[in-house]
Order: C-alpha cells, then structure tokens, then sequence
C-alpha cells in the first residue's frame, strides 16, 4: 500500500541482505522505525550460500590491511567500533554456536539458515518492516525528505540507507543500483570489477589444465600487488581455490601470475635426495612422491623430460631446471569467470564522498552507503561479512 508523505518512517534501508538487515535491526533496537526493502524474494540469500551454506559469518584476523579500498585507511574506523567478537556475543544471545577453521575463519555450527533467523529476529525485536519482492524503481530528496518510489508505491523517511551490494553473483538478483544512487547524489564511483574469482585460459594452457581437472596443490600465486599460500584447483576453465581467488581480486587484465608449487617445499633439494638415495627410480616416480600424479604428469610433459628417465641419469641441472619450472610457473590468465561467480566486487562508492565513522554522504544528510557497494572488498575468508557488520552498526549509530 502506497505510503503519504506524513512517513511511519524514520528511516528507509536499501536491500536486505546481511549489511541491510543488520543495520535495521540495530537502529529498530535504538527507537528508530525502519522499513527494508528489496526487490528479491528471499532476505540474505548470499548469507544463505556463503561458506557452502556453513557461513563463513567473520575472521578473527580482522584489519584494515586484509582490506582492498582506494583509501586504506578508511575501514579502520568501523572496522575497530564492531569486532568479530562482538558479533559472537549476538549469535551467543541467540543460543548460536561457532567454530573456527583454517585462517581465522569462524563458522555457524547451525548453518546459515539460523544467522539470517538471527537477522530477522533482531530486525523484529525492533519492530521493523520487512518487504521483499518490492522492486526500487526510484529515489529522490526534497526538503530533508527521501521519497523511494516501488512496486508497491511510495515510501518516504528522512534517512536513508542504501545496502543494495555490488555486482557479483547476478542471478541472486545483484544489481547496480548502489551505484546509480550514488551517482544521482554526486558521488564517484570508483572503477569495478569481479573479486574473489576463478581465471579462465584459452590455447595450451586451457587444455592442459582441462586434462587434469579436479587436481588440487597447494601453491604461492603472487600477482603484482599481492601473493597467497592456500590451495589451488585445477578446473575445466582454468584455476580456481583460495590462492587464486584470493590472487584476483589484486590481479589486473594482462598481468601475468606466478606459481609457486609447494612452496613450503625444496623441491629441487627432494628430486637431489630421491637421486642419491634411488638412483634407478624414474623421474616419474620420484615426482609423483611429491605432486598429484596426473599433475606430476602434466609437469614432465610440460618440461619435455621424459618420464622414464633414471634419476642416475640425469644431471642436477636438468633437475634445478624441472624444479624451477614448478616454483616459478608463471601464466597469464586470458580473464576470470566474471561476475556470475565473483564472491564480491572490487571497486564501489567512493570512499571520499563518505564519513568514515557513519558511513554517511557528505553531499546529502542522512544518506548512508554500507557493505560490498562500498569501495571497502575484504580477502576470502569472512571478512566481507565483517565489513557487513561493521559498516551496518557504524550507519545505524
């Protein structure tokens, strides 16, 4: 039902995914009377899928520097006022339990199911309105008064939040509608680009990772700005895993990546040991001891070594050369899967245009932009939802 401009509203929120719903929540909580709204049928539905629907719901590691943002320093503030501690008190409240992985991870014993319960419970517990399935098709500002034009009529409050995301994952319904609000309003948009994804590769490289797809090493992949140990896998299109998709979101169209194969092993150093104390095993089996073996194969046909040959018969050079080969491998991705699936986008509201400790616009009172549509994008490993987090209670304060 269309709404008169005498607004129930204090504040109207963008989107009702984690940033948005938690910041409603927490301003219903603090005596403001908020309405989320959201073009999807479903709230939260990246929380949903996150971390394999575990919920990968924040990182112990949290700081600004596992942060990519034209202005670095930016996230501090938020970032320091809303922890990841703070968050485990709320799941605690709500009998929710977790347990941490690899890396500072921490993961909902309960699934993700029970963290968007936990959202709109909160959101409840404030008295706020939920309404999905409401398309946003405009926003204006007039005498300190924000009027959002829907599908379901009009609907005005004096602030306004806008918690719409970025570009990734598209058919979870992501849009660029942060990113044409804040236009409207003055605001730059820094240059966007899909983060938290997968490389692709055309010609002889395409076809041999192909070959052995499925095949995971760990690995150090370093682009120009960054580098990460984790886990590689070979795909059907490319590279994908935590060291690529991390990797990505630093690396820019044309640069090469190196690989680093085992990097927490002297592989040169094993092929010499394996030489001297099994001289008549091949080089096959000797590397196998080492590398997945459809991998160890795909390295020897690579390098043109013959997988046959004795260990006695070969020189430590050639076996320096076999090793260098795997510890500085470097490819050229032809791109990366794009958007489709991109856990996060890189790029996004221009920091400058924006309080650090409110999140709010510098050009318009009372318009706030929060979460991934900012230029705020946080490595794998539960830091986009902590930036979530952080920037909602930051806004709803």
């Amino acid at each position: 039902m269309s709404q008169t401009r005498a607004s129930p509203y204090d504040a109207i929120v963008l989107g009702a995914g984690a940033a948005g719903l938690f910041c409603a929540g927490r301003m219903g909580q603090a005596g403001q009377r908020v309405l989320v709204l959201d073009h999807a049928e479903k709230p939260a539905e990246k929380v949903r899928i996150s971390g394999g629907g575990r919920c990968n719901f924040t990182n112990l590691e949290t700081a600004a520097d596992r942060f990519i943002s034209q202005n670095p320093h930016f996230a501090k503030s938020a970032l320091a006022r809303y922890t990841p501690w703070d968050f485990t008190d709320l799941m605690a409240k709500h009998g929710l339990s977790w347990h941490e992985k690899t890396l500072g991870q921490l993961f909902c014993d309960q699934k993700s199911g029970a963290i968007i319960q936990m959202l709109l419970d909160e959101l409840a517990v404030g008295a706020g309105e939920l309404r999905l399935g409401t398309a946003i098709t405009g926003v204006s500002h007039a005498d300190g008064v924000f009027t959002v034009e829907t599908s379901g009529g009009a609907f005005t409050a004096p602030k306004l939040v806008v918690a719409t995301g970025g570009l990734s994952i598209p058919k979870m319904g992501a849009s660029g509608l942060a990113y044409d609000i804040a236009r409207q309003f003055g605001h730059e948009i820094v240059p966007t680009r899909a983060a938290l994804v997968p490389f692709v590769f055309t010609g002889a490289d395409h076809e041999d990772f192909a070959s052995i797809s499925g095949v995971a090493c760990a690995v150090r992949a370093a682009a120009e700005r960054a580098a990460f140990e984790e886990a590689m896998l070979f795909t059907h299109r490319g590279l994908s895993g935590p060291a690529i998709l991390q990797v990505s979101s630093y690396w820019l169209p044309g640069e090469a990546v190196r690989l680093t194969l085992l990097p927490d092993t002297d592989i040169a150093g094993a092929l010499k040991d394996a030489k001297r104390d099994r001289p008549m095993a091949t080089l096959a089996t000797a590397l196998e001891g080492l590398l997945a073996k459809r991998l160890a194969e795909l390295v020897l046909r690579r390098s043109g070594v013959k997988p046959a040959a004795r260990l006695a018969d070969l020189s430590h050079a050639v076996l320096e050369e076999l090793a260098a080969s795997l510890t500085q491998w470097d490819v050229r991705p032809a791109g990366t899967e794009g958007y489709r699936t991109a856990e996060v986008t890189v790029g996004g509201v221009d920091t400058d245009g924006l309080s650090s400790r409110t999140l709010e616009s510098r050009n318009v009172p009372g318009l706030h932009f929060i979460g991934e549509c900012v230029d705020v994008t946080g490595w794998l490993g539960g830091y986009n939802f902590q930036w979530a987090w952080a920037s909602a209670a930051a806004a709803a304060e």
